[in-house]
């Protein structure tokens, strides 16, 4: 069967990519971010997923305000990188696989997730950035994608509880799967900033690491934070952290397992007025 083995938290600022583009990921400033996923690349390399589940949100480029479905799976055999308004980031198109996501669209249907089924969709830097800040500059991704776009643009969002709960689906979906895959799962975006209003510019470092902290050691009690704890003190940005909680949900402590080994945890502010966290976690089930 298929197995999740690890999950990836990690922050996917899209001025991170501009930086990998642009030949700056040595200059002072930014040194210091990419320095927090050395690790990270070396231990994909080591420990190479099959197909990553990749959980984001999208920018107004697969969906705009007219439509945003509050959660949309692909299924499509390929996904074309988006252009953002500046040309399509210079990374690779990105391979999906329709058979595992066909059959996780099914089963979590099943147990009462509504999803929408996205057939062809170009993906921004919401899944490039993360993709890139693991795998490095490629040519092509060494694995296998199935982006899952979550609303956390336009209110009303999901709540943590429902996408912890989701990320349990998710893994209970994957293991149902009787081909032998090693998946990955990856939550994205967040921590904490706020790009607009009188709060543009809000970091929070403690609130940042407490979540670090409560991720690893205490899930199910943070999936019960109420929306406005995130805005009022993660910004009104903050609130794509709820992505997380689809991640860590699929761990299989949350399903009566042991708990998962923490491999890597790196906090660095700023990177374009945003706080960037990352943690990798694997499974011992």
């Amino acid at each position: 069967m298929a197995r999740i083995t690890a999950s990836v938290y990690t922050s996917h600022v899209p001025a991170i990519g501009a930086a990998m583009d642009l030949g700056k990921t040595q200059e002072p400033y930014w040194q210091k971010v990419f320095s927090g996923y050395e690790f990270s690349r070396q231990w994909i390399k080591e420990n190479p997923p099959d197909v990553v589940f990749l959980v984001f949100n999208d920018h107004a480029t697969a969906f705009s305000l007219e439509m945003i479905p509050t959660f949309a799976i692909g299924t499509a055999a390929e996904y074309a990188v988006a252009d953002e308004g500046w040309g399509p980031r210079p990374v690779p198109k990105v391979m999906g696989e329709p058979e595992l996501a066909s059959h996780i669209a099914q089963s979590v249907i099943q147990q009462d997730f509504d999803l929408t089924l996205v057939n062809r969709m170009d993906v921004d830097h919401g899944l490039t950035v993360p993709l890139s800040l693991m795998c490095g500059d490629v040519k092509e991704w060494p694995f296998k994608v199935i982006p899952f776009a979550v609303n956390v643009v336009q209110y009303p969002v999901p709540s943590g509880m429902r996408c912890f709960k989701l990320g349990q689906a998710i893994r209970r979906a994957v293991e149902s799967f009787d081909k032998d895959l090693n998946v990955q799962i990856w939550g994205t975006g967040g921590m904490s900033h706020q790009l607009q209003g009188p709060r543009a510019g809000l970091i929070n470092r403690e609130w940042d690491n407490a979540f670090l902290d409560r991720l690893l050691a205490d899930p199910e009690g943070l999936a019960q934070v109420p929306h406005i704890d995130y805005v009022r003190e993660a910004g009104s940005e903050g609130i794509e952290l709820v992505m997380w909680l689809i991640a860590r949900g699929a761990m299989a402590d949350v399903a009566g397992g042991p708990k998962p080994t923490l491999k890597h945890r790196f906090y660095h502010v700023p990177a374009s007025n945003t706080a960037v966290g990352h943690m990798i976690l694997e499974n011992n089930a």
